[in-house]
């Protein structure tokens, strides 16, 4: 449920035309669905449209690449857990988890 309010919340900023809140919520999102692959290419996607709506060009490459990353990265397991999703971060590395989401992925609440 968590990733499901976290894409809502997304999808409401981008709707009121706020793309650095909507990334915001994005890389939570990120974080919480990165282990499914849909849900994975859904939060890129919207990643685009949001660093599109920013005119952020460097955000729009790395997250043209990480759409191509995240399927290899399914097939061969090698996600990064905690990591936000953005091209201020590698797309290889894990980070620390805040303590909500820790207990989110751990219950599988999501």
């Amino acid at each position: 449920m968590a990733f499901v309010a976290a894409m809502a919340e997304a999808r409401h900023h981008l709707a009121a035309a706020q793309p650095m809140p909507a990334m915001r919520s994005l890389q939570r999102a990120h974080v919480l669905g990165q282990r499914d692959i849909g849900p994975h290419l859904r939060v890129h996607l919207l990643m685009l449209r949001a660093a599109w709506a920013l005119r952020d060009g460097r955000e729009l490459r790395g997250q043209l690449l990480r759409l191509v990353l995240t399927p290899i990265g399914h097939l061969i397991g090698r996600l990064p857990l905690g990591n936000i999703g953005t091209s201020d971060v590698s797309p290889f590395e894990p980070m620390a988890l805040p303590p909500d989401m820790a207990h989110l992925l751990h219950d599988d609440k999501l």
